[in-house]
């Protein structure tokens, strides 16, 4: 006679990705993106639903950025998931930049580093989800705007 507890511990469930991922769903596709930042980025997720993958390909003051990022909760080896939704964004140049990302409603903030940083995107997608406008805001001045376009 089998016991129902010591095979519900040889036969643990597999871990499911945070739901709150799912909010970022609307990302998933191929954007054109405009304004002071020129080209194209997509948004796919990575077979098991833990993590969405950016592709970055823009040309920016001259200069061609591109790249690939890594979004979803860290969870180092033994620990639990984060709080927050992380990424790292590894570029052509040798950059690793760490980012927090924020979606409330039609609202996605990225977060330089930690969140709350002085340095941050805030935009806004538009109601049918097609296209979004922000801005990087840099601190001591610059940064830019942008648009982004459904284009698959």
């Amino acid at each position: 006679m089998a016991d129902d507890a010591n095979n519900s511990q040889a036969n643990p469930q597999p871990p499911q990705p945070n739901p709150d991922l799912k909010n970022l769903e609307r990302l998933v596709g191929t954007w054109e993106m405009s304004g002071e930042v020129q080209g194209r980025v997509t948004f796919e997720w990575m077979e098991g639903g833990f993590f969405l993958i950016q592709r970055v390909d823009l040309e920016q003051y001259g200069q061609r950025i591109k790249g690939i990022e890594i979004i979803g909760h860290e969870r180092p080896f033994g620990a639990e998931p984060s709080e927050e939704i992380k990424s790292r964004f590894y570029s052509n140049m040798g950059d690793t930049l760490d980012y927090v990302y924020e979606l409330e409603e039609d609202t996605l903030t990225i977060w330089a580093g930690e969140k709350s940083s002085p340095a941050y995107a805030k935009g806004t997608f538009s109601e049918d989800g097609n296209t979004g406008s922000g801005e990087w805001v840099y601190p001591g001045g610059g940064g830019y705007r942008f648009t982004m376009t459904r284009a698959g």
